[in-house]
């Protein structure tokens, strides 16, 4: 991938010609030939390709990266194995901005013990080589690595000192003073004694505690067959010490196999990984990973996962059960089973015991991520408070519009969001009615005016518009609250659209008692929360006074007529097709409309006589309109 980089356009017809079939990698590029997307596929002719026939139907994200690349590279691979190891390495290299990136890709610790060593110690290391030594982990944190090594020092008196080749002391540390330490440094234990315990280390590491405590209890049996009390109660020691360690954890699977479960939870764009380690049937640790703007499928999110943590990991077990099922699982089984140096069964089990563990699995993960949408409102939250200097956290907000044509059937709503989110019991509907003819500014303070006449109140109100809008709203609200320190004052801001005129671009917050707008960032939290509330406040608006308008589109000048009634009316409208003709048909022709009598024909036309005298012929383009619904 250096400077010998080919280059396709994106014409799909171009590209069926150049594409071939086969395993391989291909990466979309955007301005400047920046790398967007790296993917791999089976057959590169078809997968990429697809990417043009299903444009219409495709997820949000990817509709996104289609618009915004610019050119297409391919790198044809001779098995599919390579392709995996390709992108893998792609990803890492460019970090592409569309595809799914695992953030933490750190190494987690384990533990080293080199048995080739004559006084082997126990060592933390974050990276396996292939060096003869024994490794055990991955622990699932440093302070569980730190944890178990603390056990490890107190029972089994292991040398602490660093460094591979052992320094002769004439006196041997605090350690040994502390019985913490068998001391071969000073040569107070042979090597063959030292042996002993470090392959009682190894079987405590393995999990193998039931071998390790018969093997004790012998020893023990054997000393003090010998009158070696001291070591017989020793050894008695350690086996208490063994046995309230292996009762604090926790089996969680009757196999006594290692494996990794793997549990997804997923709500509108956030994808929460919940991993945990099961080692020789216990529970030893979890990790987990969260994946924020995700459009795809939950299948691809465990893919990226899986190519991308194993490819680095220091121990990879022997099984990986999934939450759910991923796309060519067999290749990226083989795939990883080279790369663990032995057989890797991964899987979504559908019944048994393998089962629950997964929903284990899935349970924490929908936990965790509870969990991290309230603690991300939270933070929203005291962003808005801390940016717009406002003296509480803005837990409830109301948003105000309104909305007329030309200050006709002029309408007002205020909606309400509670912890950031809709609140659609407290939404308020008002007809405007003090202000005639079109007075934004007026409209917008009789909407606050009898907001506010009512409890509870929110931490934030909202207005749509400018600075007058805010100034009037603000006049109320000062007027109206000034009874007393005990109340608390509701803070107000409006959210005015950028003007174009002036070259802006984003939308701007106004806030009392500050000159200029407060400019936040087009991708800021704060401003997408305002332009929720605004845009829901304009929503409801809108919604409110087009059902005003539709209520009097049905209106009809035969309305008030005594004897018309709704289907008399209907019946009218059908046979003359509008109001029009009906103001000017014959008494004749009235009663030929089935239900019309005599009588009730000439009430028609006294009535329509006078309406249309009072209207001077102004509404009656109302009842034309009427006869397109009915």
């Amino acid at each position: 991938m250096g400077q010998d980089r080919v280059q396709y356009g994106l014409d799909p017809e171009s590209l069926r010609t150049v594409l071939p079939h086969g395993p391989g990698v291909y990466l979309f590029t955007g301005p400047r030939g920046r790398v967007i997307y790296v993917g791999k596929a089976k057959d590169l002719k078809k997968r990429v390709l697809s990417y043009f026939r299903s444009a219409g139907n495709a997820p949000t994200k990817t509709a996104r990266m289609m618009k915004m690349a610019e050119g297409l590279e391919f790198i044809l691979t001779l098995t599919e194995k390579e392709a995996f190891i390709l992108e893998n390495d792609l990803i890492k290299k460019f970090k592409p901005r569309y595809n799914i990136i695992l953030r933490d890709d750190k190494q987690y610790p384990c533990l080293r013990l080199d048995i080739g060593e004559p006084y082997p110690r126990l060592g933390i290391v974050r990276k396996i080589k292939k060096d003869g030594a024994l490794y055990f982990g991955p622990f699932s944190s440093a302070n569980a690595v730190r944890s178990t090594t603390r056990v490890i020092s107190r029972v089994f008196k292991l040398r602490k000192c660093k460094g591979q080749k052992l320094k002769h002391r004439e006196r041997p540390c605090i350690n040994f003073q502390m019985d913490r330490c068998l001391a071969p440094c000073a040569r107070t234990v042979s090597q063959k004694a030292y042996g002993e315990m470090v392959e009682q280390v190894r079987l405590f590491l393995e999990g193998r505690n039931t071998e390790l405590v018969g093997n004790l209890k012998r020893d023990m049996g054997v000393a003090a067959a010998q009158m070696d009390f001291e070591r017989a109660a020793d050894i008695r020691d350690r086996i208490f010490a063994i046995k309230r360690t292996v009762e604090r954890q926790h089996v969680v699977s009757t196999r006594m196999a290692d494996q990794d479960i793997i549990g997804m939870a997923r709500k509108e764009d956030l994808r929460q990984l919940a991993v945990m380690f099961v080692r020789r049937g216990h529970l030893v640790g979890t990790r987990h990973f969260l994946f924020e703007d995700v459009n795809g499928a939950s299948a691809e999110v465990l893919e990226a996962f899986l190519k991308q943590y194993y490819s680095g990991q220091v121990f990879i077990p022997g099984t990986i059960l999934l939450s759910e099922p991923v796309g060519e699982h067999e290749s990226l089984s083989e795939w990883i089973s080279e790369m663990a140096g032995k057989k890797v069964k991964i899987h979504s089990p559908q019944r048994g015991e393998k089962k629950k563990l997964v929903q284990i699995a899935v349970a924490n993960a929908g936990n965790l991520l509870a969990g991290h949408q309230i603690t991300q409102k939270e933070a929203l939250l005291e962003s808005a408070r801390s940016v717009l200097n406002l003296k509480y956290v803005p837990r409830t907000i109301e948003g105000l519009d309104i909305s007329n044509l030309q200050g006709e059937n002029a309408v007002g709503v205020v909606v309400a969001f509670k912890d950031g989110e809709p609140h659609r019991e407290h939404y308020l509907n008002y007809r405007i009615k003090h202000i005639n003819g079109i007075d934004d500014y007026g409209m917008m303070a009789e909407v606050m005016k009898r907001r506010i006449s009512s409890a509870p109140l929110p931490d934030l109100f909202l207005v749509d518009g400018g600075k007058g809008h805010l100034a009037a709203v603000k006049k109320v609200l000062d007027r109206q609250l000034e009874n007393g320190d005990s109340v608390v004052f509701p803070e107000v801001i409006s959210l005015a659209k950028p003007d174009e005129m002036l070259g802006e671009n984003t939308d701007k917050i106004y806030v009392p008692g500050r000159k200029n707008p407060v400019r936040l960032k087009p991708d800021h939290p704060v401003l997408f929360l305002m332009m929720r509330v605004r845009d829901e406040a304009h929503r409801r608006a809108v919604t409110y006074h087009r059902k005003l308008r539709q209520k009097g589109l049905t209106r009809s000048r035969l309305d008030g007529i005594p004897g018309v009634g709704k289907q008399r009316k209907k019946s009218l409208l059908k046979h003359f097709n509008g109001i029009g003709a009906i103001s000017k048909a014959k008494v004749e022709d009235l009663c030929a409309v089935p239900g019309i009598n005599r009588d009730l024909a000439l009430k028609i036309m006294a009535g329509l006589s006078d309406v249309h005298a009072k209207e001077k012929g102004g509404q009656s383009q109302v009842d034309e309109k009427a006869q397109d619904i009915i």
